[in-house]
């Protein structure tokens, strides 16, 4: 039931309480002559009326002008004097508003449940019994069963808005103690109308009401279900996070999702149903637990990220000092050397982080650029003083190439010496130019050493004795084949003639080939 339902229903159990009490005063002051007409007379008519027209204000709507509101009922006090009447004014008789009309309708409904008396007492028949529910004295006895029919309608039209909160699904709250309330006022046996059939839809209200609750009930715990496992997602995450290997971890993306997961938690908390406080303490302190373990590592890695950082940056900072110390070195080949080592180590230090590492490593590099570009300008110095000697050398190259091929191997020897010779008091060449130079000239040293491998090949002595002894070796084979071959002829043997011959004739050819070779050495 809401405030203004509730103020209403007020106002009317304050009215009847007074139209009844009103009444019986009435009557009661009519029997002992106490009460003087020109006083009590108007409060006591007044009063009904005045009471009828709070009843019907709310359901009328706003009046269009403010009812006079009714006398306040005297209190017993000590007879006063006749002077007193004579100085007292007399107050002006107070407008008594109309009594609603009551429709002939409503009338007639009102008439089956209840009946009312000539002087003002309503009756209502139920169950077959009449309960008397008030009185409402001075007006027909019409009016009189109106005013308590109206009582009842205004009950039936709460029920008919609770019974159109039901059919739309309203919340719940509140509606049970409404239907309570609604029963209470019925069996208070103040108003005249189908009391049992109001009974029987607030039974029916009271079931429905029950099923709202339980389907209310039912979405409640659904969305909590559905809340509990949003929360216990977040949690999860959280804690798989905050359970990675903190070596392997990527903390820039982890830290943002772990915002993220704590942002939707606050927003969960706030807009979200409720989940109990042992799930939400519980939930709570799991993600709490998870964001600390989180914390912790992040602290410990980078606490140990920054030693680490600290440590490859002193080490490379004295690399970086030993290349500086070199930069200046005019010992060329010295320093290319160091410079290596120094490559060598820069690539097995452990790298700091990227702002640093390319701070240093440029540093570095600005070192290693001051060398070799000192080396470069000194070769370059060096390559315009030896652009003279590169001619010398050019024709020395030719001279020694027109020696191939070596047919003359001592004359070849004696001329290549002479151009080794010119070749050293030359000097020295551009770099550029350096290998094609060699290169022409090994071309001729390569040759005349082949020829003196080959020329010693030809006069070994060892090659010799060899060569003698298969000599002789085949010769003997050769007379003997030759003997053979006699033997067969004259025994007209085919098959020992074709054999003696191939093997004379294999003979034959390996014989005149060492033969070659011994005319080769000699």
């Amino acid at each position: 039931m809401t405030d203004s339902q509730k103020s209403d229903e007020t106002a009317v159990v304050a009215n009847e309480e007074e139209v009844e009490a009103t009444g019986i005063n009435g009557a009661e002051a009519t029997a002992a002559g106490t009460t003087p007409a020109d006083e009590t007379a108007p409060a006591n008519e007044t009063a009904p009326a005045a009471a009828e027209a709070r009843e019907e204000a709310p359901a009328e709507g706003p009046a269009t002008e403010p009812a006079t509101p009714a006398a306040p009922r005297p209190t017993p006090s000590a007879a006063p004097s006749p002077a007193a009447f004579a100085a007292r004014p007399k107050a002006p008789a107070a407008v008594v508003p109309a009594a609603p009309a009551v429709s002939a309708a409503s009338l007639a409904e009102a008439a089956k449940w209840g009946r009312a008396e000539g002087d003002g007492h309503v009756f209502l028949t139920l169950d077959g019994e009449e309960i008397a529910v008030g009185q409402y004295p001075g007006v027909s006895t019409d009016e009189a069963l109106g005013y308590f029919a109206r009582k009842f309608d205004d009950i039936i039209a709460q029920i008919v808005l609770l019974e159109h909160r039901v059919e739309s699904k309203a919340p719940a709250t509140d509606m049970q103690k409404t239907v309570t309330h609604l029963r209470e006022q019925l069996a208070e046996r103040n108003m005249v109308g189908d009391i049992r059939a109001a009974e029987a839809r607030l039974d029916a209200l009271s079931v429905q009401v029950v099923e709202l609750e339980k389907s209310e009930k039912a979405a409640h715990e659904a969305v909590r279900t559905s809340e509990l496992a949003a929360r216990e997602a977040i949690v999860a995450e959280a804690e798989t996070i905050a359970g990675q290997d903190p070596a392997q971890i990527q903390w820039k993306t982890s830290s943002a999702r772990m915002n993220e997961l704590f942002e939707t938690w606050k927003a969960a908390q706030k807009s979200g149903v409720r989940l109990g406080r042992s799930n939400e303490d519980a939930l709570w302190k799991r993600f709490r637990s998870a964001r600390t373990v989180f914390d912790r590592h992040r602290r410990a890695y980078f606490s140990q990220l920054d030693s680490n950082n600290s440590a490859a940056k002193s080490a490379k900072e004295a690399l970086i000092a030993e290349a500086e110390a070199l930069s200046t070195s005019t010992d060329w080949g010295f320093a290319a050397g160091e410079y290596r080592r120094l490559m060598d180590q820069w690539k097995t230090t452990p790298r700091a982080s990227r702002k640093d590492d390319d701070a240093l490593w440029g540093r570095f590099r600005a070192a290693q650029d001051v060398f070799f570009s000192n080396r470069q300008a000194a070769n370059e110095q060096i390559d315009q003083e030896y652009t003279a000697n590169l001619a010398v050398k050019e024709q020395l190259v030719a001279e020694a190439q027109a020696l191939l091929p070596i047919n003359d191997l001592n004359a070849a020897k004696k001329a290549l010496q002479s151009i080794r010779d010119r070749w050293e008091d030359a000097g020295k060449v551009p770099r550029a130019d350096m290998g094609r130079i060699e290169a022409g000239l090994r071309k001729v040293e390569d040759a005349v050493r082949e020829a003196e491998e080959e020329k010693w090949r030809r006069s070994n002595p060892e090659t010799k004795a060899r060569t003698n002894s298969a000599l002789s070796q085949l010769e003997s084979a050769i007379a003997g084949l030759k003997d053979d071959l006699e033997k067969a002829e004259k025994a007209g043997d085919q098959r020992r003639i074709k054999a003696a011959r191939e093997a004379l004739e294999a003979r034959q050819a390996w014989l005149d080939q060492i033969q070659r070779s011994a005319s080769d050495l000699a």
